[in-house]
């Protein structure tokens, strides 16, 4: 596991009552709401420590790694806590207790639920399902405060579970702003070294001019322009895991084939899904399965630089 501290210019004497542990049961890169956390109470003054894992557990080293994170808290909890939920098994437990101990704040970020992740799998009439369900009731009810990212959730936890929270939608980091064309022809030129949907037909180029599907790239005028007649391109990105059903995006971009096959008048299309987790190689076998001429489905993992490039 891994834990960082930031803080604000100020002296960390002046900062003793400005403390906060952010808390992530996973792998820190792929949890960005709580990095957005972090950078949020930093901005404010607060001393931050981010504990978390570098890369996500495996399976057989999960229990020592939370047993190593249980004592970090212990060494760095600070005021407040804010821990994500899922995953929450056993963390907010030893958030709260640690809490308990240290007479200090715990906050609970709900992003879904664990327990009806764990129910597509087991069946929700499974026990561990009931235990997990229990375990996410009892201590969501014991937590200082509560956030969650949308209103359905919010009225959800206080419809079902009696659990008052406060709403916070996602607000994108100031990297995410519109991307120069220049940048973002690197960026597909990029891409087009692995990926054939960003990779330009070398048929009828000449040698002053550097293509993409999207931009072209005059040599001697050193000018970037994007294409008039440019394929449509649609970014998502996820976790691929059971809770994210991508069979609904898949049979959209089926449809979208179909409207063009009978005779709509739509651009072609580059669908990009980025993310790592363990249904990837599923849903890519179930791509590749697909008979789409007018469409073109990659999955790239994308360095953390080039995500917010892409997105722009």
């Amino acid at each position: 596991s891994s834990s960082s501290s930031s803080s604000s210019s100020s002296s960390s004497s002046s900062l003793t009552s400005r403390r906060a542990c952010v808390l992530v049961l996973g792998d820190i890169g792929r949890s960005p709401r709580m990095q957005y956390h972090a950078l949020s109470l930093s901005r404010r003054g607060f001393d931050v420590t981010f504990v978390g894992f570098l890369v996500g557990p495996k399976l057989l080293t999960y229990v020592s790694k939370v047993v190593a994170q249980s004592f970090e808290l212990l060494k760095y909890w600070l005021l407040p806590c804010i821990s994500q939920n899922p995953p929450g098994l056993p963390a907010i437990a030893v958030a709260w207790f640690v809490g308990l101990i240290r007479g200090s704040q715990f906050i609970i970020d709900w992003h879904n639920y664990g327990y009806s992740i764990m129910a597509l799998t087991l069946g929700e009439t499974h026990p561990i399902v009931q235990v997990a369900k229990w375990y996410e009731h009892v201590f969501g009810r014991l937590a200082s405060h509560n956030l969650c990212v949308t209103n359905a959730m919010r009225e959800d936890l206080q419809t079902n579970w009696g659990i008052r929270a406060l709403t916070l939608y996602d607000r994108p980091a100031s990297v995410f702003r519109e991307t120069p064309v220049r940048q973002r022809h690197r960026l597909f030129m990029k891409l087009g070294e692995t990926h054939v949907a960003f990779r330009h037909s070398s048929a009828g180029e000449t040698k002053d001019v550097e293509q993409t599907p999207f931009t072209v790239y005059d040599l001697n005028k050193e000018s970037v322009d994007l294409k008039p007649k440019r394929p449509a391109l649609l970014i998502s990105s996820t976790s691929w895991t059971e809770d994210e059903d991508f069979s609904v995006l898949l049979k959209a971009l089926e449809e979208y084939e179909a409207m063009v096959q009978r005779g709509a008048s739509l651009p072609p299309l580059v669908c990009v899904i980025t993310g790592k987790g363990p249904q990837k190689q599923f849903y890519r076998s179930v791509i590749d399965s697909l008979c789409l001429q007018h469409v073109q489905i990659c999955t790239p993992w994308l360095e953390a630089e080039d995500y917010p490039v892409l997105l722009g």
